[in-house]
C-alpha cells in the first residue's frame, strides 16, 4: 500500500517554473514505479511523466517533454516534477500516481494508487 500527497502547485505566469513535490508513505514505494498525470477543466486525465523504481528510466508526454523533469528520492520517499516555461494550456490538477511494478507506464490503468491532486494554474 502506498499513500501520495501532492504539495507546490499555484498561481504562475506563464514562462514560469515550478516544482511540485509527491510525499509517500508505506515501505513500498522506493520498490515501484510512479508518475505524474494531470487533468483540466472539461478534459480527461492525461499522462504527464513516469520514472522507474530506481530512476534510471523516464518517459514524457510529447506535450511536456523538454520542459518537465521528473526525478525522485527514494531515500525521502518524495516524487518530484520541475516544471519550466510553463504555458497557460498546462493549466490542470496535477496528480501522483503509484504502481505496483518497478517498470514504467504511460496508461493510466496501470497506476494503482493516486493522491489527491494539486492545482497549477498558468495565467497569460
Amino acid at each position: 500500500q502506498v499513500q501520495l500527497v501532492e504539495s507546490g502547485g499555484g498561481l504562475v505566469q506563464a514562462g514560469a517554473s515550478l516544482r511540485l513535490s509527491c510525499a509517500a508513505s508505506g515501505r513500498t514505494f522506493a520498490a515501484v514505479a510512479v508518475g505524474w498525470f494531470r487533468q483540466a477543466p472539461g478534459k480527461e486525465r492525461e499522462f504527464v511523466a513516469a520514472i522507474n523504481w530506481i530512476g534510471s528510466s523516464t518517459t514524457y508526454s510529447d506535450s511536456v517533454k523538454g520542459r518537465f523533469t521528473i526525478s525522485r528520492d527514494n531515500a525521502k520517499n518524495t516524487l518530484f516534477l520541475q516544471m519550466s516555461s510553463l504555458k497557460p494550456e498546462d493549466t490542470a490538477v496535477y496528480y501522483c500516481a503509484a504502481r505496483q511494478y518497478t517498470s514504467n507506464s504511460r496508461l493510466e490503468s496501470e497506476f494503482h494508487y493516486w493522491g489527491q491532486g494539486t492545482q497549477v494554474t498558468v495565467s497569460s
